[in-house]
């Protein structure tokens, strides 16, 4: 079985073909993620409006990039016929309707269509939410042209679930029950995962996400965008203990929930950077020092309420995901904390380039919810939606 998956939920373009075999084992035939990072940077956040552009742009290239790497790209054979009928498709209303609110992507996706024959392909998996909706909706209507033109039947796919399950690649079993910590720029949950496709949700942030406190940390410091990596970069040599004047709260990480809030950290952050002296806030030192101290405040609430997690429902597994799960320290101690406290429990997470969004982790996900298809004759009903939840 192989599938094509679309990933646009927030400002990486992925497009990934992914072969599963009748052994539940997969092979990747191709995982191509077009980044916009260096478009939003000077911004120090993602634009929605800006991001849906890029992805029209960018999702035709990709797609042709990933059918190339999967040796799965064929031109069509020249016809004699002036107004062959494979071409009709041009000028369905269904299929313009379809693309109406992508016109920068219909403009590539139509001579695409006519010059490449169809791939060999079973399913097409698409990430429908949570996620930015204008950028949701491009790779949802993408989705839904491809399976029309190509009469391929459709998966959508939850963007949390996905994190999830890309664990998979590398580990074909999951004991369960388990415990998921999902943190990123847009989330941060805590899940309890039964099995596959069985979640819920057992606490998540009120505010800000913890990807999102390190970009807004990092832009009150003057680090540029992502905030993340480049936090982790520079608290690598921050001095421990930290200096007097560098203490910050750790908010809720006593609370009997589990949920999270790190709007407050943010905020801790700009009081403390604003009461330092010019000369303090140019110190190398001190961005360092401050770069270490929220990594660590930020560790620290994720550790110890998910281990909580863990212990309080008995789970066999930690699974860790999201674009905070690249964040090395914080695997390292979640590594150490586990190994002295929960030795019997497994810890799954992702290599780092399945950390950020990516489109092998929408195929990984679309195979285990084959069974859910939709066919290319109710395709129309597909929809975006920004607040989809992974349990109800």
């Amino acid at each position: 079985m192989k599938i094509l998956a679309i990933e646009t939920s927030c400002d990486d373009t992925g497009i990934a073909i992914l072969e599963a075999g009748k052994g539940g084992d997969f092979k990747v035939l191709s995982n191509i993620v077009a980044s916009q990072i260096k478009i939003h940077q000077k911004y120090g956040g993602v634009f929605p409006a800006m991001a849906k552009r890029e992805h029209q742009k960018n999702l035709v290239p990709t797609l042709i990039s990933a059918l190339k790497e999967s040796n799965l790209l064929k031109l069509k054979e020249k016809t004699k016929t002036k107004k062959p009928e494979i071409f009709a498709f041009a000028k369905n209303p269904t299929f313009l309707k379809i693309l109406e609110r992508e016109p920068d992507l219909k403009k590539q996706l139509i001579p695409f269509l006519k010059k490449y024959e169809k791939p060999e392909m079973d399913l097409i998996s698409v990430t429908n939410g949570p996620g930015l909706e204008p950028c949701l909706w491009v790779g949802v209507n993408f989705a839904k042209a491809l399976s029309y033109v190509w009469d391929i039947p459709v998966i959508p796919v939850n963007h949390i679930e996905s994190h999830i399950l890309v664990n998979l690649l590398q580990n074909k079993e999951i004991k369960f029950p388990a415990v998921a910590l999902i943190a990123s720029g847009g989330h941060t949950q805590l899940i309890l995962v039964n099995k596959i496709g069985k979640y819920k949700i057992l606490g998540e942030t009120r505010d800000d996400a913890a990807g999102e406190c390190f970009d807004k940390c990092a832009k009150i410091l003057g680090l540029s965008y992502p905030g993340g990596p480049e936090i982790a970069k520079l608290a690598e040599l921050g001095r421990f203990p930290r200096p007097n004047q560098i203490q910050l709260p750790r908010p809720m990480i006593n609370t009997k929930d589990y949920d999270f809030s790190f709007s407050g950290l943010k905020t801790a952050v700009l009081y403390l950077h604003q009461k330092q002296s010019k000369e303090t806030k140019k110190e190398k030192q001190y961005i360092r020092d401050m770069s270490a101290e929220i990594q660590q405040a930020i560790i620290d609430v994720l550790i110890k309420k998910t281990l909580r997690a863990v212990k309080d429902f008995d789970a066999k597994t930690l699974i860790l995901g999201g674009g905070v799960s690249a964040n090395h320290e914080l695997k390292t101690q979640f590594l150490i904390k586990i190994h002295q406290d929960l030795p019997e429990t497994e810890f799954l997470f992702p290599q780092i380039d399945h950390s950020t969004d990516n489109g092998l982790m929408t195929a990984i996900t679309g195979y285990f919810h084959r069974n859910k298809k939709i066919a290319t004759s109710d395709v129309a009903m597909l929809k975006a939606d920004a607040n989809l939840r992974v349990s109800k």
